[in-house]
Order: structure tokens, then C-alpha cells, then sequence
């Protein structure tokens, strides 16, 4: 099943085209890795797909759940569909949340921002934390955590609303060398259960362990 196909889009900022006539094809449980290089277009990329851009032109299309159709950009589909971890988070690890807070704000798109969460939703958080070595630290705040387990927290937020589609944007660009066997094998287990589109400057690595790879730099090719 597709799950987005670009069709044709061309994108990018201040009358500038950085995407130049993408087609593109994400299928139900890929893991596609995007590489290229810098300035070539893969983060502008990943903003369209998620509708953060909008194209200059060409056409974006989802599954519509509802009907069970396709659907159009305009029909971008609910902010559930989604998990994203951008390069650069703009979280402030001296603002005063817990790290249990930090994975339930992942829920503001199902809850609302006074939405009631419900004892399975905490007990879902919980389980989720305690999976990815982080329970002890479930009303520490953010600030005790490691660089490392940080980027766990954050991934922990991106999937806790059980999204179909997981978007990440270099995430191993400030996080330590011996971290990342441990995360690409998180990825690897989370990938049996979600799509991942994935933007790596890791060339060998990425193309280790996603299931196909594009090569990126204004046009799209395949590796």
C-alpha cells in the first residue's frame, strides 16, 4: 500500500527551487534513507511531505483514512499519521519538565492542550519509557539526561501517539558516536511496526540498515 507519493513537486524558499520535479514513493512499512549533500534539498524535503511547504508545483498524495481513498495535499492527512524528530529540536532542556511530560506532550494532537489523558495512556507512556532503558528517569527532569538519552525521550514522544509514518532528520547530527549502534537498532525494531523516512549524512550506515536508499541534491535519484 502507498502511503505518499510525490508527484512531479518542485519547492523551496524566497523564489528560490531547491526540489526540482521529485517523484517519490513511500510503501506501508519502508524505511527510506535519504542522502545527499548539504544544501541539496533533503530537509526541505521532509517538509513538504509533512506540509510544512507548501510546493511551488506538483501534487502530494495520502491515504485518506476516512474513505479509504486517496486524497489530495489539501486533504493533508491528521497529525497522528506523523512521528517527527527534526535535526535541530528546539526543545530547552533548562525548561522545567519532566521527561514523562516531554513523551506526553506527543499526545497534544489526539488530546488537545487540556485534554484529560486516561489511565491506559500513562500506563502507554510508562511502558514506552521503561522499553527504551529510561525508567528511572520518569520524573527527572530533562535536564539529567544525557545527550543520548535525550534523543531516546524525544523518539519516545514521536511515536507514543502510534504514528503510521516516522520521520527522522539526521538524528544522530549531536548525539554520541557510541550511541548509534544502539539506535539504529531501536529504528530497526520500530520499523516492524511504522514506516521510517530517514535523512543521514551516514552514507554506509544508512544504507546498512534502511531498506532503500535516494540520492538527493535538487533532483531525486535512486541508489
Amino acid at each position: 500500500m502507498n502511503l505518499i507519493e510525490l508527484h512531479n513537486i518542485s519547492a523551496g524558499y524566497d523564489g528560490k527551487t531547491v526540489l526540482q520535479a521529485v517523484n517519490l514513493t513511500i510503501e506501508e512499512g519502508d524505511f527510506l534513507g535519504i542522502i545527499g549533500p548539504n544544501g541539496g534539498g533533503k530537509t526541505t524535503l521532509l517538509k513538504v511531505i509533512l506540509g510544512l511547504i507548501k510546493p511551488q508545483s506538483g501534487e502530494i498524495v495520502y491515504p485518506c483514512e476516512q474513505s479509504g481513498h486517496n486524497c489530495s495535499r489539501k486533504n493533508n492527512p491528521c497529525q497522528t499519521f506523523w512521528g517527527y524528530l527534526p535535526q535541530n529540536n528546539p526543545i530547552d532542556k533548562k525548561f522545567p519538565i519532566s521527561v514523562t511530560e516531554l513523551v506526553f506532550s506527543g499526545m497534544l494532537s489526539q488530546k488537545g492542550l487540556f485534554g484529560r489523558y486516561r489511565k491506559t495512556d500513562k500506563q502507554k507512556v510508562y511502558a514506552l519509557l521503561e522499553h527504551y532503558g529510561l525508567e528511572n528517569y520518569l520524573k527527572a527532569p530533562i535536564n539529567d539526561l544525557s545527550g543520548g538519552q535525550l534523543q531516546r525521550a524525544l523518539l519516545c514522544r514521536a511515536v507514543i501517539a502510534s504514528p503510521k509514518v516516522l520521520i527522522l532528520d539526521e538524528p544522530m547530527t549531536f548525539v554520541d558516536s557510541d550511541f548509534e549502534d544502539e539506535f539504529y537498532g531501536i529504528l530497526k525494531e520500530l520499523n516492524k511496526t511504522v514506516t521510517i523516512v530517514m535523512v543521514s549524512h551516514d552514507i554506509n550506515t544508512i544504507q546498512s540498515v534502511a531498506k532503500r536508499t535516494v540520492y538527493l541534491n535538487h533532483k531525486l535519484s535512486e541508489r
